[in-house]
C-alpha cells in the first residue's frame, strides 16, 4: 500500500512538471551536442590558430620593412655624420634609414610552407569532425539507454499492476479458505519483489537521462527528458550490401581516414621542406638612409642649413642581392632528411592501420547486427513461450491446480523474457543505426 501511494504522488509530481519539462528527440540531442560540446569548442580555437598559422606562411612570402630614426648630442672630439670630419665641438645630429629585405629563393621551402599550413587546416578540420562523429554515436548509446530503460520500467510497472490483481484475489480465496495462507505469502513476496524491481529500473531510467545530460552539458536534470515513444525496429536494408561495399564507401567519407591521409601529406611536405635546405638561397635587400647635424653650414652664406634641406640634401640609397650557398653543415641537413623520410614511411603506416581498423570495426559491427537480429527473435520466441506458459499456469493456480510457488516462478520466467527482449530490442536498434552511420547514413530514429 505504501508504494502505491507513493507511485501515486511520484504520477502526480511528474504531472504537475510535465509541462516544464522538455523532451528532446534524438536528432535535437546530437545536434546540440555537437554544439555545445566543450571538447570541440576548445578544438575550434585551436582550428582558428591554425589558420593563423596558414596566414603566416603566406605572408613569409612579401618583403619586410624597417625603419630606424636616431638623434643625440655630443660635447668634444666627435665626427660630424654629414662630413664625416672630426670636430671638437658640441654637435646635435640625427640620423634615419629605412630597410626593406626579400627572400626571393630559399630552395621552394616557401611554397612548400604554405602548402603545408593548408594541408594542416584540413587535418584539423577532419579531427574535429571525427570528433564530432564520436559524440554523435555516444548521444545515441545514451539515448537508446534512456529508451530501454524506460520501457523495462514500463513493463514492470505494468506486470505489478496485474500482480495487485492476483494479490487481491488471492486475499480473498485465502479468506475463503479455498487457498492455504502460504499462497498469500507467496504472492506478497512476489509482488515486494517487483516493487524493489520497479525502484531500481526507476532509478536506472534517472541515471540514464543524467548520464545523457551530461554529454549535452545540460546541468537541469530535473527538467531533461526524451521522447517517449515505444519504437520499434526500424526498416533498413543495410545488410543488404556486404561488409566490403560498406568498407568501401566508408573509406571515401570517414573524418578519421582523411586524418591520416592527411598525415601522409603532412610528412611528404616536411619531407619537400628538409631536402630544400640543400639549394642556394637568393635574398634582395634596399636601403634608404638621411643624417643631419646642427654643424652643417651653406658654403655660401656661412649660415646653418635647416632640418628639412639637410634631410634631402644628405640621403643616400644602397640595393643588392646575396646568396648563400650551403657546403657543409656537419650532415644536419641529411640527417635531417632522413628523419622526415622515416615520418613520411611512419605516416603510410599509420593510414594503413587506420583503414586495417576501421574494416575490422566494420565486420564486428556487421556481425553485431547479425547477431542483435538473431537473439531478437529468439528472444521474442521465447517471450511468446513464457506468456503461454505463464498463462496456463495462472489458470491453473486460479483453480487451486497450482501453489503460489510454481505460479510465482511462471511469472518470473515472463518478466525475465520481457526485460529480455527489451535489451535485445535496442541493443538491435543501436547496432543497426551504427552500421547505417558508417555507411553514411545520418543517425535518426522514425
Amino acid at each position: 500500500m505504501k508504494f502505491r501511494i507513493l507511485l501515486a504522488v511520484n504520477l502526480l509530481a511528474i504531472a504537475s512538471l510535465g509541462a516544464q519539462v522538455r523532451q528532446w528527440t534524438l536528432e535535437e540531442c546530437v545536434a546540440y551536442a555537437v554544439e555545445n560540446n566543450l571538447t570541440i569548442q576548445q578544438m575550434e580555437l585551436d582550428f582558428e590558430s591554425i589558420l593563423l598559422d596558414e596566414s603566416d606562411a603566406v605572408n613569409a612570402l612579401l618583403p619586410d620593412l624597417n625603419a630606424q630614426l636616431r638623434t643625440g648630442g655630443n660635447t668634444g672630439l666627435t665626427f660630424d655624420p654629414t662630413t664625416n670630419a672630426p670636430v671638437t665641438t658640441t654637435i646635435i645630429t640625427a640620423t634615419g634609414n629605412a630597410t626593406s629585405t626579400m627572400n626571393l629563393f630559399d630552395g621552394l621551402r616557401n611554397v612548400y610552407r604554405i602548402q603545408r599550413a593548408r594541408i594542416n587546416v584540413l587535418a584539423n578540420q577532419y579531427r574535429i569532425d571525427n570528433l564530432k562523429d564520436d559524440i554523435r554515436i555516444n548521444v545515441a548509446t545514451a539515448f537508446l539507454q534512456i529508451l530501454s530503460n524506460k520501457e523495462t520500467l514500463k513493463a514492470l510497472e505494468a506486470q505489478y499492476l496485474v500482480t495487485q490483481q492476483d494479490l487481491q484475489r488471492t486475499e480473498q480465496q485465502v479468506e475463503a479458505g479455498v487457498l492455504p495462507r502460504g499462497d498469500l505469502l507467496e504472492v506478497q513476496a512476489t509482488a515486494a519483489g517487483q516493487e524493489q524491481q520497479i525502484v531500481n529500473a526507476r532509478n536506472q531510467v534517472m541515471l540514464s537521462r543524467i548520464s545523457l545530460a551530461q554529454l549535452l552539458q545540460i546541468t537541469d536534470y530535473d527538467n531533461f527528458d526524451v521522447v517517449t515513444v515505444d519504437y520499434d525496429i526500424p526498416a533498413s536494408d543495410i545488410l543488404q550490401y556486404s561488409p566490403k561495399v560498406i568498407f568501401d564507401k566508408a573509406v571515401g567519407f570517414r573524418n578519421d581516414i582523411k586524418l591520416s591521409e592527411t598525415g601522409v601529406d603532412l610528412a611528404q611536405k616536411d619531407l619537400q621542406i628538409a631536402k630544400g635546405a640543400y639549394f642556394p638561397t637568393l635574398g634582395a635587400f634596399f636601403n634608404y638612409n638621411t643624417r643631419y647635424s646642427d654643424q652643417t653650414r651653406d658654403p655660401l652664406t656661412g649660415g646653418e642649413v635647416s632640418f628639412a634641406d639637410q634631410l634631402w640634401l644628405n640621403d643616400g640609397i644602397s640595393y643588392g642581392a646575396q646568396v648563400n650557398i650551403p657546403i657543409f653543415n656537419g650532415f644536419a641537413t641529411r640527417n635531417n632528411v632522413k628523419r622526415r623520410q622515416i615520418d613520411v614511411k611512419k605516416a603510410e603506416i599509420q593510414l594503413e592501420q587506420d583503414k586495417l581498423a576501421l574494416e575490422s570495426t566494420i565486420n564486428t559491427v556487421y556481425a553485431d547486427v547479425s547477431n542483435a537480429a538473431t537473439t531478437y527473435e529468439s528472444a521474442q520466441k521465447t517471450l511468446e513461450a513464457r506468456r503461454t506458459a505463464y498463462d496456463y499456469a495462472k489458470e491453473r493456480y486460479e483453480v487451486g491446480l497450482m501453489n503460489a510457488f510454481d505460479f510465482g516462478q511462471a511469472q518470473a520466467r515472463l518478466d525475465s523474457a520481457q526485460a529480455e527482449v527489451i535489451r535485445s530490442k535496442y541493443a538491435y536498434i543501436f547496432r543497426i543505426k551504427v552500421l547505417e552511420f558508417y555507411f553514411g547514413l545520418p543517425i535518426s530514429i522514425n
